[in-house]
């Protein structure tokens, strides 16, 4: 898997150290740029944070990508995909909560019935919303556009853009 990118904590915090590899726990987790057949970008908002991101989450244990895959995107936007290319992977040093978090991302096609999703109590306690974005570049500028004010925006919106911009490039090359 191409590695597309590092995040440091210090990448937001420049006056402090990061922590050495060995105190961060290790997460895994897998993401997807879903298109539905008009091309439209499927997006969750987080309105208590007023911030976009991919869908996608965490691998549980003895889970794989694939199936990690399915049901993240069953949960958050409410469908089915089918991955249609690989687009790399992010890793972020996310110090204060002592994680080393290595995302991999896909492109995906949405296939079948679109149900209603089913978030977490704590993705409804933050607002949560399916957002379909007109293509890429419009995704593209709804992250860009976000300001970021809590620890995990910071992150989301830098690795979820280096995965819009890696589909991008990939799209008009």
């Amino acid at each position: 898997m191409k590695l597309l990118g590092e995040i440091k904590h210090s990448t937001f915090f420049p006056d402090d150290t990061d922590l050495p590899l060995g105190q961060l726990k290790p997460r895994f987790a897998v993401r997807a740029i879903v298109a539905n057949d008009a091309g439209n970008i499927a997006l969750l908002y987080a309105a208590v944070h007023k911030r976009h991101k991919l869908p996608g989450g965490g691998i549980e244990r003895d889970e794989g990508l694939q199936e990690a895959l399915n049901r993240e995107l069953l949960e958050e936007i409410g469908c089915q995909a089918r991955i249609t290319g690989e687009l790399g992977m992010v890793v972020e040093y996310r110090d204060r909560w002592q994680q080393i978090q290595s995302s991999t991302c896909y492109r995906a096609r949405q296939y079948g019935p679109v149900h209603d999703p089913q978030f977490t109590e704590q993705e409804r306690a933050e607002g949560f919303e399916v957002v379909w974005a007109k293509d890429i570049a419009s995704a593209m500028q709804l992250l860009k556009s976000d300001k970021p004010h809590d620890y995990a925006g910071l992150f989301i919106q830098q690795r979820d853009l280096l995965f819009l911009q890696a589909a991008h490039a990939a799209e008009t090359a």
